[in-house]
């Protein structure tokens, strides 16, 4: 029984390292695009942009 809350209590930490794991996955093309100098000013203002773009989707959708 001991085993069992063992394996449990390390879940928790499984899943964040998982989280932690696939955020740096998804993160690292966008820094390798940062490297590249014409690339420096067209990253910042595609996610601004995207994020714009986002909020105003979602405003319209909800009629806010």
């Amino acid at each position: 029984m001991n085993d069992f809350w063992n394996n449990v209590s390390r879940y928790p930490r499984f899943f964040i390292s998982s989280l932690v794991g696939l955020i740096l996955v998804i993160v690292a093309p966008f820094r390798n695009l940062l490297k590249i100098k014409k690339f420096r000013v067209l990253v910042p203002i595609v996610f601004i942009l995207s994020i714009f773009l986002l909020t105003k989707i979602l405003t319209t959708m909800t009629g806010l």
